[in-house]
């Protein structure tokens, strides 16, 4: 953890020193008639963190404490007009240990004001969710829904080359991403037999040579962009590791999404609807399950997942009182199915109420009930009630 930490403070300082050097050195250089020109580099941080308290009651067993804070710094840096890098780093404390991630680090060339392409690791635009709304201080909620995250059926992010943009249409808009990355691999149960056909997206490295591609577009059908709707595909030929049985197991997956976001006077203050449906179809392959007998036995199913949310907000800010400007009344309903015959099957129904009191633009204090009703899963199903108190900032 040392070692990370005087890494970053070396590149930062490294990076101002080598600035100063530069630039001093280019007005040395430079002769009465050819006027000074300042570089165009530069370098910013920004990034959110979150903590809070956390109580779960799971069939009568509650669990409450504390959670660490978690701390997600962004790094920016503009070569020039056109070139740019972005990278954010994820330290959690989980299991009494401190987690660090790397959620992405891409460089950018903006081509023309339609078209940016950027390659290395990058958030992928499958529906809206983990692209846009899961940092701390963005999501309304301390939650995510069911589906996204670990053991979620929908990518968060990939390694590979995308190419994206925007088009004016006299009043409508429309925004596109096409990429392609390593793709995600099948878990074929050798490690972990209970995860026998789900899909790894954090595949760093490819483990078939058959790329993934995948694609969104968004369409904002009115010249005050308040509403939203997307498409998005993701597909893969193969996601077995090469040179075994599962070599040429396929998977294709989708999403719809769908957002609206206005200020309605009657209402005196905003609306915020989102939603998102996510559908994963994996091909079928054969499993081994290892009885405690010592039998093996071979089973299949029809791997199929989907999961969906919605979500409303409103927030008041017509108020006449500037603390009811600062509040905000959240709900949010998801559900998850995962495929009937899997060790992992699981039927889930999700019910999130919140109250959250905005500090600043960019600082929250959330408070939310969330009861989750499940039949399969890795717990064995049951009804689970969390409480949370989260507070989170941007900067």
């Amino acid at each position: 953890m040392k070692e990370l930490i005087t890494i970053i403070a070396l590149l930062v300082f490294g990076h101002t020193i080598y600035g100063q050097t530069y630039n001093n050195f280019e007005t040395d250089s430079i002769t009465d008639s050819e006027p000074f020109k300042p570089s165009k580099t530069q370098f910013m941080i920004r990034g959110y963190g979150h903590t809070g308290l956390n109580s779960i009651n799971n069939d009568g067993e509650t669990e409450s404490s504390y959670v660490g804070s978690a701390f997600a710094p962004i790094f920016l840096f503009k070569h020039s007009d056109r070139l740019m890098f972005e990278a954010e780093l994820e330290f959690v404390l989980e299991s009494n240990e401190l987690e660090v991630g790397l959620e992405y680090a891409d460089v950018m060339y903006v081509l023309n004001k339609n078209m940016t392409v950027r390659a290395g690791k990058f958030l992928l635009p499958f529906g809206t969710f983990m692209e846009r709304f899961h940092p701390a201080w963005i999501n309304r909620l301390p939650t995510r829904p069911l589906g996204f995250g670990h053991d979620g059926i929908a990518p968060s992010s990939g390694i590979g080359v995308e190419l994206r943009g925007a088009f004016e249409l006299g009043g409508p808009k429309l925004n596109y991403s096409v990429y392609s990355t390593n793709g995600p691999r099948l878990k074929d149960g050798s490690d972990e037999p209970e995860e026998a056909g789900m899909l790894m997206f954090q595949n760093f490295e490819d483990n078939n040579n058959s790329k993934a591609f995948g694609g969104r577009i968004g369409v904002l059908p009115f010249a005050d962009s308040s509403t939203e709707i997307g498409f998005s595909t993701y597909s893969t030929s193969k996601v077995g590791t090469r040179d075994s049985e599962y070599e040429d197991v396929g998977a294709f997956l989708y999403a719809i999404d769908f957002a609206f976001v206005k200020q309605i006077p009657a209402l005196k203050g905003f609306i915020d609807i989102k939603g998102q449906y996510n559908n994963s179809d994996v091909d079928d392959a054969t499993y081994s399950e290892v009885h405690e007998d010592g039998d093996e036995e071979e089973y299949t199913f029809d791997n199929k997942s989907n999961s969906f949310y919605t979500q409303l907000s409103y927030r008041p800010t017509m108020a006449s009182s500037d603390f009811l400007k600062k509040l905000e009344l959240v709900g949010r309903y998801s559900n998850l199915n995962a495929p009937e015959g899997a060790e992992w099957e699981e039927q889930s129904d999700q019910y999130a109420f919140g109250l959250n009191y905005w500090l600043t633009w960019r600082s929250v204090i959330k408070v939310a009930y969330q009861t989750t009703d499940s039949v399969g899963g890795h717990d064995g199903g049951g009804t689970a009630n969390g409480f949370f108190v989260h507070w989170a900032i941007g900067f």
